[in-house]
């Protein structure tokens, strides 16, 4: 999607700041000896306020709300009464809802309580170097270009991404162009943003996998080979110069 009016703009705001809160909160709320059933029905309720419907839900049949995925899952976790959060725990929550046809999309991982798997420097990665690459969003990047940044900054912390799990364009649908912003330079994407695109821009920081792939339940992706991911994610609006970050609590440009 790309903004052309006032009344877009609007409803792309109240969008990303009713997935922004029902993160905020969502996180907040999550406590050891909770399942992400529990976890998830909460999100639920606050996207109810805001008269919101889950994206997964609405679009593809998700068997959830939200996705709430739990140490070695990287994404798509099922919300379920027998999966229970623990101390230590490595936890992404990824909130996607629309809401009178405009979309949002944000996730973050973060550790409960304790650093007992001494994750948190992934954690940290994973989040700094999406607030590094929101800082290089402008018109006319070159896709490629902000995907090779991204890389560059985990392998400078030791970190590797994940090839097979990106961002994408967003805003009248969960999915659109651009529909792939890869975490490192796919050197066959010749795509650049345009002013006025809407998207979602993520990070996948592992600390060793380089692919995900999917379990036997249909929905959940692990890193192939084993290890822990981290993701954090946006949605944001391409412009002349800072991109504006709609998924910011009060969605003004981000710095």
């Amino acid at each position: 999607m790309s903004v052309e009016t006032a009344a877009e703009l609007a409803g792309l705001r109240a969008a990303g700041y009713a997935v922004a809160k029902t993160l905020e909160m969502m996180r907040a709320y999550a406590k050891a000896g909770m399942s992400t059933l529990e976890l998830d029905e909460y999100g639920r309720g606050i996207l109810d306020s805001f008269g919101a419907q889950s994206a997964p839900y609405h679009d593809y049949g998700f068997p959830g709300c939200t996705c709430i995925s739990v140490n070695e899952e990287v994404c798509h976790g099922i919300p379920s009464a027998t999966k229970v959060l623990r101390e230590g725990d490595l936890v992404n929550i990824d909130v996607s809802a629309v809401l009178n046809g405009y979309y949002g999309d944000n996730g973050g991982s973060f550790i409960l309580g304790e650093d007992r798997q001494e994750l948190q420097q992934l954690v940290q990665a994973s989040e700094d170097i999406l607030r590094l690459a929101i800082g290089q969003v402008r018109h006319r990047l070159q896709i490629s270009e902000l995907g090779g940044f991204i890389e560059k900054e985990a392998k400078a912390r030791g970190f590797r991404v994940i090839r097979n799990l990106c961002g994408h364009g967003i805003g009248r649908r969960l999915h659109e162009d651009p529909q792939e912003i890869p975490c490192f330079r796919d050197r066959y994407n010749r795509d650049r943003l345009q002013k006025g695109h809407v998207i979602a821009l993520e990070t996948f920081i592992s600390t060793r996998a380089r692919m995900a792939e999917e379990t036997n339940d249909g929905w959940t992706m692990t890193a192939r080979g084993g290890g822990f991911v981290a993701q954090h994610e946006h949605t944001l609006i391409v412009t002349d110069a800072a991109p504006i970050v709609l998924t910011a609590a009060n969605g003004i440009a981000y710095q």
